[in-house]
C-alpha cells in the first residue's frame, strides 16, 4: 500500500493511493493512522471520500513526528572510497519536524548559508512502539519506506563537531510523497537511489549497500530511546554530494532537486530563497 497525507481546503487527510484515486482513511494524517494498533487493516479496508490523483497537494506523510533520527556514513562503497574503515556503530544526529517539506514543495535556501548541499536517502517509518528491539522486533516495527533528501547547510554543519545546526534548517528536507508499507517477513529493501539537480545525475547507489540496514538501525536506536509510531529514520546518503566535488557544487535559487527511490517514490522540489529574509 501507498499511504499519504494530503492537504485539502478542510485540512490534511490521510489517504490510500490507488491507481485511480486517493481514498480518505478517516484520520488527519498518516501519523495519526500509525498510532492505531490495527492501522494496516484499517488502511486496507477504508472506503472514504475519494480524490482525483491529478493535483494532489502532498504534505510530509507524518507532518509532526515525535522524532526524526538521521544516520551518517552508512554506504559501504562511499566509506571505502574515502579511505575510511567501516563503522562499528551508526553515526546518529537529529532533525526537528519543521525541517520537513512535502514531496513537491519548495525547499527554502537557509539564510546565511552559502554551501547548501543535497543528500538523497531512504526513509524508514516506525509502525509500532519498540524499545530494546531484537532483530525480529525491529523488522516488525517498520511500517514502510519513503524518500528523503537531507538538504544540508555545510558551512553551518562544520561550525562545530555537532552537525545539528547544519541539518535542521526550517523547510529544507523533502519527505514523501507517501509511505510504501512493508511487512515483517519482507526481505530488506534493495532499490536504486538517485539524486539529480536540474536533470544532472549527482548520486546513484543501491540501498542494499547500506552498512546498517533499516532493521539494524531500528534495533540500535531503540537501545537509546523508545521508537514510537510515526518516527522517521533517514538511513544515510551515498557518494556524490556537492561539497565533496572539486570544485564543490552547491544548490542555488531556481535549481530543481529530484530524489528517487526505485519502487518507493520521487520528490521533486524547486529551490527558493527564504521569503522571510529581506534584501
Amino acid at each position: 500500500m501507498r499511504l499519504a497525507t494530503i492537504r485539502t481546503p478542510d485540512g490534511t487527510r490521510a489517504v490510500r493511493i490507488e491507481s485511480d484515486a486517493a481514498v480518505e482513511l478517516g484520520h488527519p494524517d498518516v501519523g495519526a493512522l500509525l498510532s492505531r494498533p490495527e492501522w494496516r487493516a484499517e488502511a486496507e479496508a477504508a472506503d472514504g471520500r475519494r480524490h482525483d490523483l491529478a493535483g494532489l497537494d502532498f504534505a510530509p506523510p507524518v507532518p509532526f513526528p515525535e522524532k526524526i533520527v538521521c544516520v551518517g556514513l552508512n554506504y559501504r562503497n562511499h566509506i571505502l572510497e574515502m579511505g575510511r574503515e567501516l563503522p562499528e556503530h551508526p553515526t546518529l544526529f537529529a532533525k526537528f519536524a519543521r525541517a520537513q517539506v512535502g514531496a513537491y514543495d519548495p525547499v527554502v535556501l537557509p539564510a546565511g548559508s552559502d554551501a547548501v548541499d543535497w543528500e538523497a536517502e531512504l526513509g524508514v517509518y516506525i509502525g509500532r512502539q519498540v524499545r530494546h528491539a531484537t532483530p525480529d522486533d525491529a523488522r516488525a516495527a517498520i511500517a514502510g519506506y519513503t524518500v528523503v533528501n537531507d538538504v544540508t547547510g555545510r558551512d553551518f554543519q562544520y561550525r562545530s563537531p555537532q552537525w545539528l545546526q547544519g541539518k535542521t534548517f526550517e523547510a529544507t528536507t523533502p519527505v514523501g510523497p507517501w509511505l510504501v508499507t512493508a511487512g515483517p517477513d519482507d526481505a530488506p529493501l534493495s532499490a536504486e537511489l538517485t539524486c539529480t539537480v536540474d536533470g544532472e545525475l549527482m548520486q546513484k547507489a543501491d540501498t542494499g549497500d547500506l552498512v546498517f540496514d533499516p532493521a539494524a538501525l531500528v534495533a540500535y536506536v531503540s537501545q537509546i530511546v523508545t521508537l514510537v509510531p510515526g518516527d522517521l529514520i533517514a538511513t544515510g546518503t551515498p557518494g556524490g554530494v556537492g561539497h565533496a566535488r572539486k570544485p564543490p557544487r552547491h544548490l542555488t535559487e531556481g535549481n530543481e532537486l529530484v530524489t528517487r527511490v526505485e519502487g518507493v517514490g520521487e520528490c521533486r522540489n524547486p529551490l527558493v530563497r527564504d521569503p522571510l529574509v529581506r534584501g
